[in-house]
């Protein structure tokens, strides 16, 4: 009975070794999701990361994926607005919410902003690697509205990571299940 347990025990230490390797090696298909081509009634960007959020916005913008674009996140707020008028966005297709500082206050924030407007289709922009926590957090907080994930893609391929990104990058494997135990946000 002991030999069996400890079989099963091996295997399952080699398939979370196996799992853990993958997931270092390919965070992008881990970490990364994008719904595709979508319409919805508003972008959402998040702030944080770097400028290739607002700019992401706004190519969505001028594709017609969305007429209004809500920037969540203080700090950046106003930079990231900048960027979006500078790219094309006209200061009357953009609304910010400037009081968040995590990805749960983005959503928490912007979910109530969406159902005062009654807006239900929403795109959200933020970057590859914090897609994922990103759409689960505002599916978690208004499972009623539909979310899609438009990622930018900056420094999507390991050649261009810097020392900061990567440790962006694989801070997110301990976010996701931090999120899942804390807040109960589901990351798959």
């Amino acid at each position: 009975m002991l030999k069996f347990f400890f079989k099963v025990a091996l295997a399952l230490f080699v398939l979370l070794a196996l799992l853990a390797a993958a997931a270092i090696f390919f965070p992008q298909q881990f970490l990364c999701v994008d719904s595709g081509r979508v319409t919805a009634d508003v972008i959402v960007v998040l702030g944080g990361g770097s400028h290739d959020r607002p700019q992401r916005a706004a190519e969505l913008f001028r594709q017609r994926s969305a007429p209004r674009i809500l920037i969540s996140g203080a700090g950046d707020d106003g930079i990231n607005r900048q960027i979006l008028i500078s790219n094309g966005v006209p200061s009357g297709a953009i609304e910010v919410e400037g009081k968040s500082v995590t990805t749960r206050e983005n959503a928490e924030f912007t979910v109530k902003m969406l159902r005062e407007q009654k807006l239900d289709r929403v795109i959200i922009v933020t970057s590859w690697y914090h897609s994922r926590r990103a759409l689960a957090c505002f599916e978690h907080y208004a499972p009623e509205l539909k979310f899609y994930s438009r990622p930018s893609y900056f420094a999507f391929a390991r050649k261009d990571w810097t020392r900061t990104l990567a440790k962006r990058i694989y801070l997110e494997y301990a976010k996701l299940p931090g999120y899942w135990i804390r807040y109960g946000v589901r990351p798959f």
